[in-house]
């Protein structure tokens, strides 16, 4: 039947006939006419709330069994290699489970059922879509157990960790220039350290956090090294970590608009800004990606943002790669600029500690409309950051520390 907008409006007994219909597409081999089937219906939204009547014969069978998050562990990439563009969500694939050691029986799993079982999940999910994504953190005292999917080894001493929210609709709910805190017991003792995502609210189903690894017996000052980022390390796939937030006294609201708390306990003010100043050292770029992304992505928002990145060697700059990435595809709205203590031969950025001539040369000038953001170890913060700015003429209402 149609509705008065002249879209077609389907009963439970046609939705059901249409999801038997995939089904029987996809699991006698039929996946082209499958896509064309989806493709049809790409408009149709059936809500949150599906009738029990949808649900008739195998399709309620089939549904009943899809709990894609308990499956175990990691699906070898080859399973998903040739048909990844019609994953939603590719990584995501990786959290599909397989109990079989055997090659062959792994194959069959993959060709026969991985594969048709995640394509028909992922398709259902765009019928029963829900327009407001779900919101992980929902509140700030609890603690949310999120299991790990996916690790990735960026440098010798750096990690990429994605960790599964509990569906594909869900979002972490984390806003922009706010940070999470992971909690964990280790050795008996219970350890909580913040830590800023590197992916946002426009992923869903997922959160990214890169961290550095600080190892047992490689800094003389700190001869245990990090507790939490090796027991980050140390996870295995399919293990879960404590996530709890959202957690930070400063929030980007967009078009230059900052919210900031003098405290945890005051509210926020509002500072609007046209250029955003930022010295980021060590993991203390995650907090700068975050707001970066988030101004960029917006092509109206007219704020333009320059990085001052300060790092002890060349291969300890993080995420180079994704800052370079978009100062090439946004010139005139980020610039970034690296020191390092013990550059190579060929550097062509500076060399040393953040100071005077740095902050003056790679950073807007002190004026109202300037922001200036901070995060990185706090004696680079006290003894570079501060008493520069301080010359410089940037007032504290100026400046932010994360």
């Amino acid at each position: 039947m149609m509705c008065k907008t002249g879209k077609l409006v389907r009963t439970n007994e046609e939705k059901a006939e249409v999801l038997n219909n995939l089904f029987a597409s996809a699991f006698t081999g039929k996946l082209s006419s499958l896509t064309s089937q989806v493709d049809e219906l790409e408009d149709e939204n059936w809500g949150s709330n599906v009738p029990p009547t949808i649900y008739e014969n195998q399709v309620h069978d089939y549904l009943r069994k899809l709990n894609i998050w308990d499956w175990g562990s990691k699906v070898p990439p080859t399973f998903f290699s040739v048909h990844a563009d019609s994953f939603e969500t590719t990584s995501l694939a990786a959290a599909v489970v397989l109990e079989s050691s055997s090659g062959n029986h792994a194959c069959l799993l993959g060709r026969f059922v991985t594969y048709p079982v995640w394509f028909i999940y992922t398709t259902i999910l765009r019928f029963f879509r829900n327009p407001h994504p779900a919101i992980t953190l929902k509140d700030p005292e609890v603690k949310y157990a999120l299991r790990l999917i996916d690790k990735e080894e960026v440098s010798h001493d750096t990690r990429r960790f994605r960790f599964a929210l509990p569906s594909m609709d869900h979002v972490l709910g984390l806003p922009v220039g706010q940070h999470i805190y992971l909690s964990a017991r280790i050795n008996g003792a219970l350890v909580v350290r913040p830590y800023t995502p590197v992916s946002s609210d426009d992923d869903k189903g997922y959160v990214d956090l890169v961290a550095k690894i600080y190892f047992r017996g490689v800094h003389p000052k700190f001869p245990d090294g990090g507790k939490m980022s090796q027991y980050l390390d140390s996870l295995q796939i399919g293990d879960t970590i404590d996530f709890r937030g959202p957690n930070g006294l400063l929030v980007y609201k967009g078009k230059g608009e900052f919210a900031i708390r003098p405290e945890k306990k005051a509210e926020p003010v509002t500072k609007k800004v046209k250029y955003v100043g930022m010295i980021a050292g060590g993991t203390g770029i995650t907090p700068m990606l975050q707001i970066i992304r988030a101004i960029v992505k917006d092509k109206n928002d007219p704020t333009t943002c320059q990085l001052l990145f300060a790092n002890q060697t060349e291969k300890d700059i993080l995420l180079r790669s994704e800052l370079e990435e978009i100062q090439v595809q946004n010139p005139g709205r980020f610039k970034c600029w690296y020191t390092l203590d013990r550059p190579p031969e060929s550097w062509e950025y500076s060399q040393g500690f953040v100071n005077q001539e740095m902050i003056r040369d790679h950073l807007p000038p002190p004026q109202d409309d300037v922001l200036i953001l901070m995060c990185g170890p706090p004696p680079m913060i006290q003894y570079a950051c501060i008493p520069n700015l301080d010359k410089l003429g940037y007032t504290k209402d100026m400046r932010f520390s994360f």
